[in-house]
């Protein structure tokens, strides 16, 4: 039974397994307050907790996306803090494919998203992710487009086939929404 910050810790450790993830999902569920508590473990718990958490942290802003608008900013912050496990960009870029990233945090989120393309050593999901993100802010942002399209076709020869199928995909969305010729 969860009772405590401390209570929380000691499962997110006891067992990382998409079951316990489950758990936890279900004992926040809408409760901004435990959700508070979560989010204190993934700002400022040791390596370990932190990467544990950020799948749990995900998990619930996915299932109830009101809950992590006020942490947005802190989760961007946390997730470029050197020596982070991959564990958070990887959970706080899977939440930003999913929402409508606030405008005062586009800029960050668009510059991470692209250093992420650029860099054949980031792991697969961070571009995967990436991708998605850049597609979303572009179709706010269209000045955004040709550099993402140039970006994506650059990456295809060489990606991986997640990364290709990835890129393809969001290449037929931004062809989809451009303008008609005139």
């Amino acid at each position: 039974m969860i009772r405590s910050v401390d209570d929380l810790e000691n499962e997110i450790l006891r067992e990382h397994s998409r079951r316990q993830v489950d758990a936890i999902v279900r004992w926040v569920g809408r409760d901004k307050s435990r959700f508070k508590d979560l989010m204190t473990l993934f700002l400022r718990g040791d390596y370990r907790v932190t990467q544990r958490a950020a799948w749990s942290v995900s998990a619930c802003a996915l299932r109830h996306p009101e809950l992590i608008a006020p942490w947005l900013g802190k989760m961007v912050t946390r997730m470029q803090e050197p020596g982070v496990h991959v564990a958070v960009p990887r959970n706080v870029l899977r939440i930003f494919e999913s929402i409508r990233i606030p405008k005062p945090l586009q800029g960050k989120m668009v510059t991470m998203c692209f250093d992420y393309l650029f860099d054949p050593s980031s792991p697969i999901a961070l571009q995967a992710y990436s991708m998605t993100i850049l597609l979303n802010v572009a179709q706010e942002e269209p000045d955004l487009r040709n550099e993402l399209r140039a970006t994506i076709e650059r990456l295809l020869p060489t990606g991986s086939p997640g990364i290709s199928a990835r890129a393809r995909r969001v290449l037929r969305k931004l062809e989809g929404k451009r303008k008609p010729a005139t």
